[in-house]
């Protein structure tokens, strides 16, 4: 496997697949999205306890899809029989795309960070399936992953991601402590890196490295700006059934900077730089969508542009805003032990973010520019481009990144969803 499936081809595997296990595998429509298109749930086994396997949640975010079609075949020709890929114990659950409008926006080009953020989308959060829920947004997507959810009780759910760059993951609503060995050796088998430091976890519980596990309900200092109601999400809809949520995250280009456990120097510096990194590139884009709002599509009427006035409209801000406390925090530090004090990977994680956030919404804006019939358009799109082109080889040179194999991806986290099945049917015994 060398590239990732579309939707469609995903579809396509997943009905060849029931025909040619029909005993074990079948398809059916669990609901549909906000433009009508079929939400597909495969499953295969018919045990009595579920896994539920969730794909392409996020549309900028393709090796879920893959995996999915490799977690359905492994269990339906019974490799690696176990408790929990027992077809006669457990049913796997996968939902192969759960915002199918998304991905049909999205068509995720591996030629390069540039060529992926050219082609790449990500609805705003009010617009995400799995986090509409936390800002009080009903989506239909989210409505009918919350009612398979309540038929199905899953002693787990795996939410499928990737990040564009950085190392492997695990976020876990409830400890699993018998994932971390075969999550770190897959990792270290096929070479990817252990994220070790998150921005979406940062100050998480992190029992094993690369492992972190969502904190109390009363500990909302503790989540990421903006997700202080991550109790509503969909990932913590298990819960209520005594199931637990894996969020398993791999990257298409790697850092080994992800992994690396030394002190960062100078931390309360270099956090102050960042933030004024994802400043300063949203004040560039944002200058070139002015110059612009006049001829693109409203923002009712185009999600890319919603998008672009959403990130415009505090986003960058909010990003910079929340290292404040962490630059104090680096600060204050006295001595080499001080639990205050960043390392690399996390300093690695938060350069990440600030270097996403500009050249994803210059992707978005370069999109809708080409499509633009005014004269202005293509000067503007001259000038972006630029700005793109070096924003991403700056990318690229100051995170030292590398391509991961499609297959390397699709290995590990496959992989890693059934060492996470093996571990929560242990924790039921």
């Amino acid at each position: 496997m060398d590239s990732y499936p579309t939707a469609p081809e995903i579809t396509a595997s997943a009905r060849r697949l029931v025909s040619r296990f029909p005993g074990a595998a079948r398809l059916r429509r669990i609901g549909a999205s906000r433009a009508g298109r079929p939400i597909l749930l495969l499953s295969v086994g018919h045990g009595p306890r579920h896994v539920l396997v969730v794909a392409g949640a996020h549309p900028d975010e393709p090796v879920g899809g893959a995996t999915a079609l490799t977690l359905a075949e492994r269990i339906a020709r019974g490799d690696r029989l176990s408790a929990a890929t027992d077809p006669a114990l457990a049913t796997w659950d996968i939902v192969l795309c759960l915002d199918p409008d998304g991905a049909a926006l999205s068509t995720n080009s591996s030629s390069g960070l540039a060529g992926y953020y050219r082609t790449g989308f990500r609805p705003i959060a009010a617009e995400q399936p799995e986090w509409a829920p936390i800002v009080s947004n009903p989506l239909p997507e989210s409505a009918a992953l919350f009612r398979l959810i309540d038929e199905l009780r899953p002693f787990l759910q795996c939410s499928l991601h990737s990040t564009d760059v950085g190392g492997s993951w695990v976020q876990l609503t409830r400890d699993l402590p018998e994932l971390a060995a075969p999550f770190g050796v897959s990792a270290a088998e096929l070479g990817i890196p252990l994220q070790c430091g998150t921005y979406d976890a940062l100050y998480w519980e992190n029992p094993s490295p690369a492992v972190y596990v969502l904190p109390p309900p009363d500990r909302t200092g503790r989540l990421a700006a903006g997700s202080e109601n991550i109790g509503l999400s969909t990932w913590c809809a298990p819960l209520a059934y005594g199931g637990v949520t894996a969020i398993v995250e791999v990257p298409m280009w790697a850092t080994d900077l992800a992994a690396d456990p030394t002190p960062y120097p100078a931390a309360d510096r270099t956090l102050r730089e960042l933030a004024e990194l994802v400043l300063d590139g949203g004040r560039q884009v944002t200058a070139v969508l002015d110059k612009a709002r006049g001829f693109l599509p409203p923002a009712q009427d185009d999600p890319l542009r919603r998008v672009l006035e959403w990130m415009a409209d505090g986003l960058y801000a909010m990003v910079a805003d929340s290292w404040t406390p962490l630059a104090r925090q680096a600060a204050a530090a006295t001595h080499p032990g001080d639990p205050r004090i960043l390392t690399t990977a996390q300093i690695s994680a938060l350069n990440i973010v600030a270097r996403r956030q500009p050249v994803r919404a210059a992707g978005l804006l370069l999109r809708l520019l080409e499509a633009a019939a005014d004269p202005a358009a293509p000067g503007l799109h001259r000038e972006l481009d630029e700005l793109l082109t070096t924003w991403c080889a700056d990318f690229e040179r100051a995170l030292r990144v590398r391509w991961v194999p499609v297959r390397h991806q699709v290995e590990h986290q496959t992989r890693t969803v059934l060492a996470a099945a093996e571990s929560a049917l242990k924790t039921l015994r």
